[in-house]
């Protein structure tokens, strides 16, 4: 565990460490100020690593608070082989939360780590203090099952227009929401020393079988969820149709909404100037 932080370090420069617990390297980058109470740990995306964080976002949390990034097992440059389930994703995020010798955290899930976010609060609900839930849904959720469906799709588009893929799966076809997503590609470019490893085709299959698995599963009964959680998305999104969102919000007994207009998938980072200081006052209160 850290015994001190840099606040002079930022996303760019932060470099990457390495932590065993489990029988997994972890690999995590670490962040912020150590005097501002609970950390936030930060669970990524489908087919993400470390690079695939909007620096904005990460040194807008990392201001007032100590941020934590890591990449689950088979991830980038964790070691091991990708979990096919977002309980075992969970379980290895609780495994690796423990051996940073954190007794409580907040938790920062954005698509896939909205739904592992579910999970540890519902297996371990005294390690989590907030939560904070973006482009996500709950199990069994409306079209979470298509998610590969909708991936490949929109990797093919990619392809045939010399694309990145996640300017159809993240962004809206708008001009407000073209430009967003190019300015956020841009950003993701910014760390250009020390990156991580890319993200495998394994990694994507893996995940996808998790999120299918995800998408069939029964409904948890997130009324148990009295932490407070602020739920997040555009009102566009075609990755996890926003109607999830609605539906958490619904079901979770003490959550806060925020839907942001003419934004997909991505719409924490297509607004993160607007985000990020309302998410710094939902885990200040």
């Amino acid at each position: 565990m850290t015994a001190s932080l840099d606040l002079k370090v930022d996303w760019k420069n932060v470099p990457t460490r390495t932590i065993a617990a489990g029988g997994v390297e972890f690999a995590y980058r670490e962040l912020g100020t150590n005097n501002s109470g609970t950390p936030v740990v930060f669970l990524v995306h489908l087919a993400a690593v470390l690079d695939n964080w909007d620096p904005r976002v990460v040194d807008g949390f990392a201001a007032k608070h100590r941020v934590i990034t890591f990449n689950n097992r088979g991830i980038g440059a964790s070691s091991g082989s990708p979990a096919t389930s977002i309980e075992q994703m969970a379980q290895d995020a609780i495994t690796f939360i423990k051996a940073m010798g954190f007794e409580q955290v907040d938790l920062f899930g954005f698509s896939m780590g909205g739904m592992i976010a579910q999970e540890i609060v519902l297996m371990e609900p005294q390690l989590v203090r907030r939560m904070i839930i973006a482009g996500t849904g709950p199990a069994g959720g409306e079209g979470i099952s298509k998610v590969a469906r909708v991936t490949y799709l929109d990797m093919v588009r990619g392809w045939l227009t010399l694309q990145d893929p996640k300017q159809f799966l993240f962004f809206t076809r708008t001009p407000g929401g073209i430009r967003a997503g190019k300015e956020f590609l841009s950003r993701l470019k910014e760390r250009s020393r020390n990156r991580d490893k890319e993200a495998t085709v394994t990694v994507l299959q893996a995940q996808l079988k998790a999120l299918r698995r995800w998408g069939s599963k029964e409904p948890a009964d997130l009324s148990k969820v009295l932490q407070p959680v602020l739920v997040v998305n555009g009102d566009s999104d075609r990755m996890v149709p926003s109607e999830n969102t609605y539906d958490l919000a619904r079901r979770l007994p003490n959550s806060d909404l925020i839907i942001y207009p003419d934004a997909g998938h991505g719409a924490v980072f297509q607004f993160h100037t607007d985000f990020v200081p309302k998410a710094l006052e939902f885990l200040a209160r």
